[in-house]
């Protein structure tokens, strides 16, 4: 009887954790769709990055990117501005979309040494964020840089990293008040 119990609770949180991972999925797909005009535009695909490591952890934040990364290599246009394939990983910008990954591996690490909720959040954000723009921007000097005679990597960090610090630091922001506000109403562990 006990049993039977316990393997009816693991099925049950295993089902849960596919839901969520599900959902948050979902999630990076659909804010990568948006779009916020500015000088320079951006989505909001950072975003639920962190609000899917804020909300899932590491590990099952992890499952949640590389099954978004996954939909949009073979071909459903899950990446911004509705592209798809293996051509935008392998693109300009695919270094930032592995970004994600090495992110999510990080906030894994981070999650097993700060105890402190806020601390684990804000901290693990911003390193993620460091590590994704490290990442994509080595990745874009390597693949379109590198190929033109006068694009320096100072050039390409004032192309890409620069004009997107302050849109990315209100993300984090937005995601920490979602993440608490909503880990407030529900569990989920």
């Amino acid at each position: 009887m006990r049993a039977r119990h316990i393997e009816r609770k693991s099925i049950m949180n295993k089902t849960k954790d596919l839901v969520y991972i599900a959902i948050c999925t979902s999630l990076i797909c659909i804010c990568s769709w948006i779009t916020i005009p500015s000088a320079i535009p951006f989505t909001l695909q950072t975003f639920a990055i962190f609000a899917t490591l804020g909300l899932l952890g590491g590990k099952r934040g992890m499952l949640a990117i590389l099954i978004y990364i996954i939909l949009g290599i073979i071909g459903l246009p899950v990446f911004s501005s509705f592209n798809s394939g293996i051509g935008v990983i392998l693109g300009p910008t695919g270094g930032y979309i592995i970004g994600f990954l090495f992110s999510s591996f990080l906030y894994f690490l981070l999650e097993k040494f700060i105890k402190n909720e806020n601390l684990k959040l804000i901290l693990g954000f911003i390193l993620s964020l460091i590590l994704c723009y490290l990442i994509g921007t080595i990745w874009f000097y390597y693949v379109y840089g590198n190929n033109i005679e006068y694009m320096s990597f100072y050039n390409v960090m004032m192309i890409c990293v620069i004009p997107f610090i302050i849109p990315d630091l209100l993300k984090i922001l937005l995601a920490f008040v979602v993440v608490k506000n909503v880990k407030r109403r529900i569990n989920l562990d």
